[in-house]
């Protein structure tokens, strides 16, 4: 078992600890549940999914980086599919807070990554803040996704973003989450062709500034993420990030990064090049290649 996770699963009721273990102690755990691994701990611990995901978030929580706030939020993204996904919050010593990872943004990222279309549910172990609820107001699910929290009646987005403005008020008809592919060509070696595989599945409605990265680990393992924007702009997700939400729910280090490739369009209205470039610089990774994205 990961070591970050002992303390939360020492606490956990017995019964689920003994149905969790053989998962947590797998060597190959990454924070993700499959749907029969779902209904199996559903039927040894008699919760339903509610219940259970709520007994969860501490294992969720245990996978925050919180070096400047201390303070660790837990979510977990449930899928259509009937997986689940872990996610927390992210922080990095020596860059602008604006880089920081929210726990819902994690976890809907890491869904969105593995390859989840829709979610039904996040659980977060706190409210979700103003920027989170915007954020998920980007996704296919709407105001229409149902938001759980300890001790407090399940609501929808709706419930906490009343009066909401997103993708609709724009004619805006492709959503997060939605399965795209932007058309833009893969070549060159495994890692910018990982950069433009990410780019082609992003998701950049309002300026088309699509955009992809690869990480290369010292281990040799490739970490790719995508750039979602969000109809408020603001609360728009880098791609870097996203990499690095998934490196996280992996076990992985941000000093582990070694190169690192980002794929974006030539002459965008944005770029993503020095922000990626900047916060990379702080975890020791010095070699950035910038590789324009083209359609044949």
């Amino acid at each position: 078992m990961q070591s970050r996770f002992l303390s939360a699963f020492e606490a956990l009721p017995s019964t689920l600890q003994t149905a969790l273990a053989p998962l947590l102690d797998d060597p190959g755990f990454q924070a993700v549940l499959s749907a029969d691994q779902v209904a199996s701990l559903q039927q040894q611990t008699q919760m339903d999914a509610d219940a259970l995901a709520l007994a969860l978030l501490p294992l969720a929580a245990a996978c925050a980086v919180a070096t400047v706030s201390h303070f660790n939020v837990g979510a977990i993204a449930r899928g259509v599919s009937g997986n689940w996904y872990f996610g927390a919050n992210m922080e990095f010593t020596g860059t602008p807070l604006q880089q920081t990872v929210h726990a819902e943004q994690s976890a809907i990222t890491h869904a969105w990554l593995r390859g989840e279309s829709q979610l039904e549910t996040i659980t977060v172990n706190y409210t979700p803040c103003g920027h989170c609820r915007q954020f998920m107001n980007e996704l296919n699910s709407g105001t229409n996704i149902r938001i759980s929290l300890p001790q407090r009646a399940i609501s929808t987005l709706a419930d906490y973003l009343p009066d909401a403005f997103g993708p609709r008020d724009l004619d805006i008809t492709t959503f997060l989450m939605d399965r795209v592919d932007h058309g833009y060509v893969a070549e060159g070696d495994e890692l910018v062709q990982a950069a433009v595989a990410a780019a082609n599945a992003s998701h950049a409605p309002y300026s088309q500034s699509h955009a992809g990265v690869a990480l290369l680990t010292a281990t040799g393992a490739i970490v790719t993420g995508r750039y979602a924007e969000n109809a408020a702009f603001n609360p728009s997700f880098p791609p870097l990030q996203a990499a690095l939400v998934l490196l996280n729910m992996q076990g992985g280090d941000v000093r582990q990064i070694k190169k690192a490739v980002l794929a974006e369009v030539e002459n965008a209205t944005l770029s993503q090049f020095a922000a990626t470039q900047a916060t990379l610089e702080t975890f020791g990774c010095g070699e950035l290649l910038q590789v324009t994205l083209y359609k044949a």
